[in-house]
């Protein structure tokens, strides 16, 4: 067994149950609303995805934890973590393979809103550009998200809490870029300090992509962020199997 059968069959898995085509249906159907309707895209008269991406960090709180939770606790719940750690099979090999098996679910989920991209295209003629760019910001924070899922995941036996406490910290991560948080801040620490809590938002760093503008900052801390979270994984992984 190696990364990729492990990859292959945890994608596959997404797909045998009824959950997966449901949480796609809800999420083409939240980012259709989100866009046409309640971020007024025929009343702002103009020919961009703005507001498809800028509900994007407020869907995936809530929609990408729903996926992470089970990556971990399922296999502690039920006991299958031990079977799948005696394979032959690294822990980071595991860990890497169920987190890119939820980021290729993921970005399905995102490469189907393609009409309403067509859509634009038909109505106008927007900077393809841009959009392209902000697709790709919205997959790196999904992926940011699903770490932050993967790691709660490992936590805990309880999808439910593990849930949770992905909402929470995520939660956090984006709030950290909004400017009541950096207002607060910068009413007592330095503008180095508000800067860097800035820094840590995965807010700011989608809003900088969704601009169009591909920054390698943007991408190195969207690496970092899940190569913590991964690393963090296999870490607490490493102590259960320990016990």
């Amino acid at each position: 067994m190696n990364t990729g059968i492990i990859l292959r069959r945890e994608l596959a898995s997404y797909f045998e149950t009824p959950l997966a085509y449901v949480f796609i249906l809800i999420f083409l159907a939240l980012a259709a609303a989100f866009t046409f309707y309640f971020g007024g895209f025929f009343e702002r008269g103009q020919a961009d995805l703005e507001p498809f991406f800028t509900f994007h960090p407020w869907l995936y709180l809530f929609l990408i934890p729903a996926i992470s939770m089970r990556l971990w606790a399922e296999e502690r719940k039920s006991g299958t973590i031990e079977l799948l750690l005696t394979q032959p099979v690294t822990l980071t090999q595991a860990v890497l393979a169920k987190f890119l098996a939820a980021w290729a679910f993921a970005a399905i989920a995102l490469a189907l809103t393609f009409p309403i991209w067509i859509t634009v295209n038909y109505l106008g003629s927007p900077d393809n550009g841009a959009i392209l760019a902000a697709y790709i910001g919205s997959l790196l924070l999904a992926g940011g998200f699903l770490a932050v899922g993967s790691f709660t995941s490992a936590l805990t036996r309880s999808q439910v809490v593990a849930f949770i406490l992905a909402v929470v910290i995520c939660f956090a991560f984006i709030m950290a870029g909004f400017p009541i948080v950096l207002d607060a801040v910068r009413g007592w620490a330095p503008a180095l300090l508000t800067d860097a809590v800035a820094s840590l938002s995965f807010y700011t760093h989608f809003l900088a992509i969704q601009k169009g503008v591909i920054d390698l900052r943007d991408l190195v801390y969207f690496g970092l962020v899940i190569a913590l979270f991964l690393s963090g994984t296999a870490v607490v992984l490493g102590l259960h199997k320990a016990d």
